[in-house]
């Protein structure tokens, strides 16, 4: 980690630590007894090339946001996927960059499954759709049911790769995708980042208390080394689905075995020649408990911003099975309208405005 004079200390590092770049790194007396000593003694020392190269990459990108959550499976991606699409449309030259090495999942979202990455003079090129330039492991699998196991010093260089091969080009944002929790690839791409700049992360959670217990330690990782947390999204916010969306039943007995009836279409039929403006009701229902506040007071008691939530919507569920923007038309239209909101609200932040 970084102290306050910016030199690289271990975490269990002796009191008065010179840090592990300095020419005393190992031999002075405050080394005596530290379990890095012989490490840091033999340790080249100076300035690290890659993080000069990634920096030079970097200089082109004028905002780069992480996109974080405390839990797997909270949506996190389909936001990620979703945002890189609404600023695309805005006209702004846009990167989405995967660093989830184990469960790469971005390429399914974006519709560029069975790509590759190719090789040009000024680096490795991103796989685009429309004019996204994207990155992610998931382009150098053979097999995309191939399980990537690797520790952690391997996860470090192919990031370290990523931000420093990669010709992005000039761009106003970087989206990077993280895995949950707070892992290797969490401290990698900090290290990497921040002296480049980074604009802060965007932590994505259920309103369940099991997911909210993990985000508060999300926060928590994002204050100790030093990145702003632009807002905490509730996502999958209660369901929001159109009447003639669902499918309904009926329950029946044959026996003592439960069964079900479909009576989709004879409750369609009656609601087109009985009640026609019924059709387009929107139907809402809690999904998890938020008798509690959710993450709306969560944000209050952290002092984090809270950018909004997204309802569990179907349309938006297969729009990200997909790979497509769940912005083009108005199939999505309850969720892409809550999403627009957020994403207003985080372009009025001092940050990135």
């Amino acid at each position: 980690m970084e102290n306050g004079n910016h030199k690289e200390v271990p975490e269990d590092a002796n009191e008065h630590c010179p840090g592990t770049q300095s020419e005393d790194a190992g031999k002075s007396d405050a080394c005596a007894g530290c379990p890095n000593q012989e490490a840091c003694a033999s340790a080249p020392k100076g300035p690290d090339p890659d993080l000069i190269a990634i920096a030079e990459r970097m200089a082109a990108v004028k905002h780069k946001i992480l996109i974080l959550s405390g839990k797997g499976g909270v949506g996190k991606s389909t936001f990620s996927a979703q945002l890189s699409f609404a600023l695309a449309d805005m006209d702004f030259q846009v990167g989405l960059l995967d660093i989830d090495i184990c469960g790469p999942s971005i390429p399914k979202m974006l519709g560029l499954e069975g790509q590759e990455i190719h090789q040009s003079n000024l680096g490795w090129s991103p796989v685009y759709v429309d004019s996204i330039g994207v990155m992610s492991i998931g382009f150098m699998l053979p097999d995309p049911d191939d399980a990537v196991i690797w520790r952690g010093p391997r996860k470090n260089g192919i990031i370290k790769q990523f931000l420093k091969d990669v010709y992005w080009g000039e761009l106003d944002f970087l989206v990077v995708d993280a895995p949950p929790g707070t892992s290797d690839e969490h401290i990698s791409i900090v290290q990497f980042l921040k002296e480049t700049g980074i604009d802060g992360a965007i932590i994505v959670t259920t309103p369940q208390q099991v997911s909210l217990i993990d985000v508060r330690k999300e926060v928590s990782f994002c204050k100790k080394v030093g990145i702003r947390v632009l807002g905490v999204v509730e996502n999958m916010s209660g369901l929001r689905q159109s009447l003639s969306d669902f499918k309904y039943v009926k329950p029946l007995k044959n026996g003592g075995e439960e069964e079900e009836e479909n009576v989709t279409e004879r409750v369609m039929a009656v609601l087109r020649e009985k009640a026609p403006e019924l059709l387009d009701v929107v139907a809402c229902s809690e999904v998890f408990d938020s008798s509690r506040g959710g993450a709306a007071r969560m944000c209050v008691e952290m002092g984090v911003p809270f950018l909004g939530k997204v309802p569990l919507d179907p349309k938006l569920c297969k729009a990200a099975e997909e790979g497509r923007s769940c912005f083009a038309g108005d199939e999505c239209r309850v969720s892409a309208s809550a999403l627009s909101a957020i994403i207003a609200k985080l372009l009025k932040n001092d940050t990135i405005a």
